[in-house]
């Protein structure tokens, strides 16, 4: 496995690993590459939509030679501040933040004193460059934008939410995510492991659903844009949990392989060498003076592997399918559908805990993963019976 940057340099190039490439997490480096690769691909989507005449330019107010307003005053101090309470903080603990980042970053420890002096120099530095900018007679005047110029806005809003979500789902997880919550609430949703994905897919939804329909596109056809997008995101996602080998993984597997098996052995069944949760469980890797040397006492199914192979498959039938699939909606209800089985059948073999209502015992996932199916046949019934109420032409 690779929990962070410092052992896949080591694994090319024979470095060391453990060095200051130790800041930069497998999983949190992957995390961003999925946010990357399903903003191209909804991109693509949405310039598509904007030549079929689906979707529209909407009217976006702008002011020029105001000055500095108090939001970019204060966001320039805030930066300001941090930037001088952490980096000498950082310097001091380097071995520390190491280990990790965001318990450092997310802290309140740091050099206050400098955070004060550099957050005053920084509102002195906004507030000069924008006095210069300032004209007589401010403006305001109305541009046009399109909907695919939209897309970093429509990215960091659904990553920010979306792993608040995540965070959120992760805690109301078990009993025992959430007796860990009360005993530290604040650090519980600062540090970086924990994350339900059904839980950031959610909220993200709904937040990215408001600003599109505040921003006067139509919310169906960004959704059938967003569907393929979506599912790619979720598979480098998935690649960054068996990279790091951050606790993601399936049951115990100690059935002999099957004959049928043609894909590498250790995708049968993996022991996770140098796994991100060495410190919690596992066996001790012979001859190993890594940080991370510890593997699963057991072998288990590698089903983040399982998941990119599925994610990638739904991602080719929607690609495949999404010029064809007339109906307003449809292709996102599709999403829903095959996501929801993907992951309702892999939650089989995964070692998330049961929670029982009305008697019904099931995963967090499974019980959503059976509402996106459901939702997803009431959408894709609602679809084409639109459709067929409003043909084309």
């Amino acid at each position: 496995m690779y929990p962070d940057l410092s052992y896949i340099i080591h694994d090319i190039f024979g470095t060391a690993p453990d060095n200051w490439l130790s800041i930069f997490k497998t999983f949190g480096m992957l995390l961003i590459l999925s946010f990357i690769a399903s903003a191209y691909f909804l991109r693509k989507e949405l310039i598509r939509k904007e030549k079929e005449g689906l979707l529209k330019p909407s009217m976006e107010e702008i002011k020029l030679g105001f000055g500095a307003s108090p939001m970019d005053l204060i966001l320039n101090g805030l930066f300001g501040l941090v930037l001088g309470m952490k980096v000498p903080y950082i310097y001091q603990n380097f071995a520390a933040f190491k280990e990790d980042p965001a318990a450092i970053l997310l802290s309140g420890k740091g050099n206050l004193l400098l955070g004060l002096v550099l957050a005053a120099v920084f509102v002195g530095l906004k507030y000069w460059e924008m006095h210069r900018k300032k004209l007589p007679k401010p403006i305001t005047k109305k541009i046009q934008v399109s909907p695919h110029e939209r897309i970093v806005d429509i990215t960091v809003i659904a990553a920010v939410s979306g792993v608040i979500g995540a965070k959120l789902f992760a805690v109301i997880e078990s009993v025992e995510n959430f007796e860990s919550f009360l005993k530290d609430p604040l650090g519980q949703l600062l540090s970086g492991s924990g994350l339900a994905i059904y839980g950031g897919l959610i909220v993200a939804f709904i937040v990215v659903y408001m600003y599109v329909k505040k921003k006067g596109l139509k919310p169906i056809h960004v959704m059938d844009a967003v569907a393929p997008a979506l599912i790619m995101g979720y598979a480098v996602g998935r690649v960054g949990c068996q990279l790091s080998g951050d606790g993601d993984w399936g049951i115990v597997n100690n059935k002999p392989q099957p004959s049928w098996w043609f894909l590498p052995d250790n995708w049968w069944a993996w022991d996770y060498p140098r796994n991100v949760l060495e410190q919690s469980f596992g066996n001790k890797i012979p001859d190993c003076a890594f940080r991370y040397c510890n593997a699963l006492s057991e072998p288990v199914f590698p089903t983040p592997i399982y998941e990119v192979i599925m994610s990638l498959i739904i991602f080719a039938i929607l690609w495949a399918i999404r010029k064809k699939l007339k109906p307003a909606g449809a292709l996102f209800f599709l999403y829903m559908i095959l996501n929801g089985i993907e992951r309702y059948f892999i939650e089989k073999i995964r070692v998330n805990p049961d929670i029982e209502i009305f008697g019904i015992k099931a995963t967090q996932a499974e019980y959503i993963a059976v509402l996106l199916v459901i939702g997803g046949i009431i959408g894709m019934i609602w679809s084409f019976r639109q459709k067929s109420k409003h043909p084309p032409g």
